[in-house]
């Protein structure tokens, strides 16, 4: 938590939008710790219909990932909050659409979060936030909230589900040991020949082969991710392709871990297609609130697209009758997208790609990646195919087929086994003889003079 206490970093006015501006251009230049979002309360009451905004989601990204909000009233400034970072993860406002179907809200009392309907505090998502946010997700959008903190604010506790100094394990509550790492793990120690209790390349206590895949890829942009062989966590969870990376078929680019097309911005938000260039170039060139480059800097009017940035300013669509209005951004293309051969969009201007000052993995150069054998990351670093291996990825390194377990046939009898087999067999056989030759035959008996019979 940052607070100011004799000055605002950044200047505070009562429009929002200009406001969030100001302050996401702060935090990129100023605020050093990491984060997944990070969102200012003000003071000020703002114009608008709302007591916050925040970009739809712009979680993850150093720019777009925050929101404003009035400070005040515990109660409404938590629900404010709350919308903000329901924007921040890909939900929309449901007023226009709470009266059909599925994103009806259940609770008309109360309402729903990402509405202002009800009478009192709601507590509840609709459904249509729900699968909004699922959507978000399987798009490849807010890969940073599945990684742990690497730090908690509280001290180290077996229990906690945190693997802290001086445990070997920790697999949480009793109830969350019971589902899940209990038998690896006991009292924050691993179990007799236990490697390990959790994680995605944790299986049966044992740490999976070098190479298995723990996470498929969820769209074009994204990489999947593998086992080392030697740990049970995922090293990197927030991996995609390099920044400019061609995706859906050529007609986009990969940018914090999404595609970015013209077309596929439009259908999210309305369904239907981008409209053509004719259209942008009318349009974002009249500088009005049907087409823009975006706020002039003093929150007056609106600034007027120069012919090569067309593309780049507000998102139109094929039919030409959608406006927002309500502070999110959202109506504008997103950084990232194609404007033109090797061109894409960066803060409402088109610049050639090479301008994005993108580096490039080791091994790589012009039409050869990873020398051949892997792919480049938005980190910059080469993600090997499966039998490769070092940093440029140019090292053979075959993975070895799994061991068969251990033969199960039947030993044959010891030696030793055969002799005392032998002398108890033997012993058995005299045993049976004498028994035949004592008990099996009658000997003949004698008369009174001690002679046999005749």
């Amino acid at each position: 938590m940052e607070t100011w206490t004799s000055a605002n970093m950044v200047p505070v006015v009562t429009d929002l939008l200009t406001t969030l501006q100001n302050f996401m251009k702060y935090r990129k230049d100023s605020i050093k710790e990491q984060s997944d979002a990070v969102h200012l309360f003000s003071g000020r009451t703002f114009q608008s219909s709302r007591s916050g905004t925040a970009y739809t989601g712009g979680v993850c990204s150093l720019t777009r990932g925050g929101g404003i909000n009035e400070y005040g009233n515990v109660g409404p400034m938590a629900i404010t909050l709350c919308q903000s970072l329901g924007q921040n993860i890909g939900m929309r406002w449901n007023n226009i659409r709470s009266s059909a179907g599925d994103c009806r809200c259940p609770d008309s009392w109360l309402g729903c979060i990402m509405e202002d309907t009800g009478y009192y505090l709601p507590r509840k998502f609709s459904r249509c936030s729900v699968d909004e946010y699922i959507q978000f997700l399987l798009q490849g959008g807010g890969s940073c909230l599945f990684n742990k903190p690497n730090k908690l604010l509280d001290p180290p506790e077996c229990g906690n589900g945190f693997v802290e100094t001086g445990e070997e394990c920790d697999c949480g509550s009793q109830l969350e040991c019971a589902r899940s790492g209990g038998a690896c793990c006991k009292k924050c120690t691993l179990t007799h020949d236990a490697m390990c209790s959790s994680g995605l390349c944790c299986s049966g206590c044992r740490y999976e082969l070098r190479g298995a895949v723990c996470r498929q890829a969820v769209n074009d942009c994204d990489i999947p991710e593998s086992c080392t062989g030697d740990s049970s966590q995922v090293l990197f969870s927030t991996r995609s392709h390099w920044y400019g990376y061609m995706c859906d078929s050529s007609q986009g680019r990969c940018y914090s871990g999404q595609c970015r097309t013209l077309d596929g911005q439009c259908k999210g938000l309305w369904g239907y297609n981008s409209a053509d260039r004719l259209c942008y170039e009318k349009l974002n060139a009249e500088g009005t609130e049907k087409g823009n480059c975006g706020q002039s800097p003093e929150g007056q009017g609106w600034l007027q697209c120069n012919k090569p940035d067309v593309l780049c300013g507000f998102l139109i669509d094929s039919f030409i009758n959608v406006s927002i209005v309500d502070g999110s951004d959202l109506g504008y293309v997103e950084d990232g997208t194609p404007c033109g051969p090797n061109m894409m969009c960066l803060e409402r201007r088109c610049l050639p790609v090479a301008a994005f000052n993108l580096s490039t993995c080791s091994g790589s150069t012009l039409g050869r990646t990873c020398s051949d054998h892997g792919t480049c990351s938005n980190e910059v670093k080469c993600i090997c195919d499966r039998d490769y291996t070092g940093k440029d990825c140019s090292v053979f390194d075959p993975i070895p087929d799994p061991t068969p377990p251990a033969s199960t046939e039947k030993k044959g009898p010891s030696g030793t086994n055969i002799i005392i087999g032998s002398i108890a067999g033997a012993i058995l056989l005299a045993a049976i003889v004498l028994g035949g030759t004592g008990w099996g035959f009658n000997s003949p008996a004698r008369d009174r003079s001690g002679q046999f019979p005749l």
